[in-house]
C-alpha cells in the first residue's frame, strides 16, 4: 500500500485495504440502504433483515448471525476468559470489557457531564449519558417508530415485534426475551426471595412486593398507632 506501507500477498486484498484510507463502500444494502467497504460485511449485515442465524450453540440451541459473536457466546458455557488484564490479572470473556477494565486502573478519569457533573472513563459513555439529559433518541424502530436512547435497548424492543424469546428456562422450558425476566422466573423454581420488607422483614422474590408491603404497613402505622 503506496500509503501506509502495509504488504500483502494478493492484489484483491490490497484493493480491499485501500478502502480504509478512501472510505469507499461500493456494496450497498437494497433493504436500509447502508453500504460496506467489503462484500462479506454486507453478507453478514442482511441478516439483520432476514433474521438469518447460521451459527449455533451446541450447547444451548441459541442461534447467531456472526461466528465471531457465537465464539464469544461460548465462553458464557467455558468460562474461558482469554483477555487478562497486565497489572491485576482479572480475566474477561471480550476484549472491550478489558479495555473498560483498565480505565478503572487510571488514576485520573478523563470526561465530565457538564450537566450533572458525572465522570466518565470513556467518551463514548459520556454521549450516551448526556441523552439522558437532552432527551436524544437516535435509535428507531423500524417497524412502530418507537425510539430509544441505546441500540441495545432498541434490540430488546424488536423482540416485541420478532417473538424472539432467546432465554429459555431450563426447568420448565419456558421462554422469555430478556435475561432478567429469565432470573427473576428462576426464582419460582429455587424458591429465593432477595427482597425483605423494611418494617416486617418478610421476604419477597420480586422487589415491587416488597416495597408494596413496606408502603402498606407504613399506612396501617399512621392509621393505628399514630
Amino acid at each position: 500500500c503506496l500509503q501506509c506501507g502495509k504488504n500483502f500477498r494478493c492484489f484483491s486484498q490490497l484493493e480491499i485495504h485501500q478502502r480504509s484510507h478512501t472510505g469507499e463502500k461500493p456494496f450497498r444494502c437494497l433493504l436500509c440502504g447502508k453500504r460496506y467497504a467489503q462484500k462479506g460485511h454486507l453478507y453478514t449485515h442482511q441478516r439483520t433483515h432476514t433474521g438469518e442465524k447460521p451459527y449455533r450453540c451446541s450447547i444451548c440451541g441459541k442461534g447467531f448471525t456472526q461466528k465471531c459473536t457465537l465464539d464469544m457466546h461460548l465462553r458464557t458455557h467455558t468460562g474461558e476468559k482469554p483477555f487478562v488484564c497486565m497489572k491485576c490479572g482479572k480475566g474477561f470473556t471480550k476484549n472491550c470489557n478489558l479495555k473498560k477494565h483498565l480505565a478503572t486502573h487510571l488514576e485520573t478519569k478523563q470526561f465530565e457531564c457538564l450537566f450533572c457533573r458525572k465522570i466518565f472513563n470513556y467518551l463514548s459513555s459520556l454521549k450516551v449519558h448526556i441523552r439522558r439529559h437532552s432527551g436524544e433518541k437516535p435509535f428507531s424502530c423500524l417497524v412502530c417508530g418507537k425510539k430509544f436512547a441505546q441500540k441495545t435497548y432498541l434490540k430488546l424492543h424488536q423482540r416485541v415485534h420478532s417473538g424472539e424469546k432467546p432465554y429459555s428456562c431450563s426447568g420448565c422450558g419456558k421462554s422469555f426475551s430478556q435475561k432478567s425476566s429469565l432470573n427473576i422466573h428462576l426464582r419460582t423454581h429455587t424458591g429465593e426471595k432477595p427482597y425483605s420488607c423494611v418494617d416486617c422483614g418478610k421476604c419477597y422474590a420480586y422487589n415491587c412486593c416488597s416495597k408494596t408491603v413496606a408502603t402498606n404497613n407504613s399506612n396501617y402505622l399512621f392509621n393505628n398507632v399514630i
